[in-house]
């Protein structure tokens, strides 16, 4: 499954150092971080996460027993409010920032970001 995206430079094991600090860090955070902390081994699903941003930023995916992705369903029982879900997205941005990104992956992962943020927005009735 190749979907359309920019050239970029990012590998799998890039796009999974990245997530993987972000929750790291999100993980503690005072107003998101109960949602991943009541997630049993959430460390194991880390390397499906990066496969999920891997297809969303290269249009490929190494890993395809990951499949299928279902963002809207998989989020639904957490009932995440506006405000953490925005709150997602500073520590998301601030994360990236942390690593030394060519100006237009960084840019196209917080085009990304911002997508999905509206994606969940109106899926979960934000």
């Amino acid at each position: 499954m190749n979907l359309p995206t920019q050239t970029t430079n990012l590998s799998f094991d890039l796009i999974l150092e990245i997530v993987t600090k972000f929750y790291d860090t999100a993980t503690f955070d005072v107003m998101i971080g109960y949602h991943f902390r009541g997630i049993d081994d959430f460390q194991s699903h880390l390397p499906r996460i990066a496969s999920f941003w891997q297809l969303q930023l290269t249009g490929k995916i190494d890993q395809k027993n990951e499949l299928p992705f279902d963002l809207i369903n998989v989020h639904r029982p957490l009932k995440v409010k506006l405000g953490e879900m925005n709150r997602w997205v500073v520590l998301f941005e601030q994360n990236l920032k942390t690593f030394n990104l060519e100006k237009t992956d960084f840019d196209l992962w917080m085009s990304k970001v911002n997508l999905f943020q509206e994606k969940l927005k109106s899926g979960l009735s934000l």
